[in-house]
């Protein structure tokens, strides 16, 4: 199988929902933990968290890790707000860039994503506040600009689905295929809460499948979650993202389909945390890199 295999910060509580001044591991630190257990790139994470220029370079190389994509969350169903937001994306692309100078074997993928609105983000997995058709027109014409700006830099795009946006069950997944030319992201855990079957879909979208992101998913507390009324915040804080085998995501089952279709990219293992307050930074590093060095000893039959 001719895929590279990579960690990303949002297994470590690091992403866009980490409250301002959270105590966090330092991305030194998550570099160290991914290396030591056998990843070969990492996430991009929050914007200048790996830092920037001969920093990120020299902080991946030094490890041996290279940069598989990170997250672009854009709102495409608000005209005017998308078009602020480009000065967002273009920021990001040039990290992108700078992490290209250091010609890497597998350039990294813009991952674009939609940011949904706050009842989505509350009920994830519901359907509820589905767009209509005007609203379809608006996201599918602002994603395709962002797509296009991707190219111009020099990167492929992809489009990750996500839990709580307009672009989260196998329908609207399948609506945003045919309205954009972009490849997917396909996240083995937000396609859970959406409805959907991982190997299904790998099955179904085999040709437009351009970046993957693998997480493991404990079914029963995810339902304990929803069934409370919790929305994406409450599902990050419940630990319903587990290690690869202790959920309910038939890892085998997935990593056979991807091999079928021949895919061809990065990998990056996933296991969404969002900690307590008053965590103990200690104790919480030393839970991290034993499930990533679970996670990533999980893929070995395979890559």
């Amino acid at each position: 199988m001719n895929v590279t295999v990579a960690g990303a910060p949002v297994s470590f509580g690091v992403f866009e929902m980490t409250p301002d001044g959270a105590a966090t591991l330092s991305a030194d630190d998550i570099l160290d933990i991914l290396a030591e257990t056998g990843y070969a790139g990492v996430d991009l994470g929050p914007l200048g968290f790996l830092g920037r220029g001969r920093v990120l370079r020299d902080r991946l190389a030094s490890r041996g890790l290279e940069l598989a994509g990170g997250w672009v969350e854009l709102p495409f169903t608000d005209d005017e707000a998308f078009r602020a937001s480009l000065l967002d994306l273009d920021a990001a692309l040039a990290v992108f860039s700078e992490a290209a100078e250091a010609a890497p074997r597998r350039l990294p993928k813009p991952t674009l994503a939609d940011s949904g609105s706050p009842e989505r983000r509350r009920a994830p997995g519901s359907g509820i506040g589905a767009l209509d058709p005007s609203g379809w027109e608006r996201l599918a014409a602002n994603a395709a600009i962002a797509a296009d700006r991707v190219r111009a830099a020099g990167f492929e795009p992809t489009f990750h689905h996500h839990a709580g946006t307009f672009v989260e069950s196998p329908e609207e997944i399948g609506v945003f295929l045919e309205r954009v030319d972009v490849g997917l992201t396909l996240d083995t855990g937000h396609l859970l809460i959406g409805g959907g079957d991982p190997v299904a879909a790998l099955t179904a979208w085999a040709g437009r499948i351009n970046h993957l992101h693998l997480k493991d998913v404990d079914r029963s507390e995810l339902h304990a979650v929803l069934s409370a009324g919790g929305g994406m915040r409450e599902v990050w804080s419940s630990g319903a993202f587990v290690a690869f085998g202790s959920g309910d995501i038939d890892l085998a089952a997935v990593l056979a389909a991807v091999e079928a279709i021949g895919f061809d990219g990065w990998i990056v293992v996933e296991q969404d945390v969002l900690p307590a307050p008053d965590v103990s930074l200690p104790d919480f590093r030393r839970s991290r890199a034993a499930d990533q060095k679970i996670n990533r000893d999980a893929l070995r039959p395979w890559c």
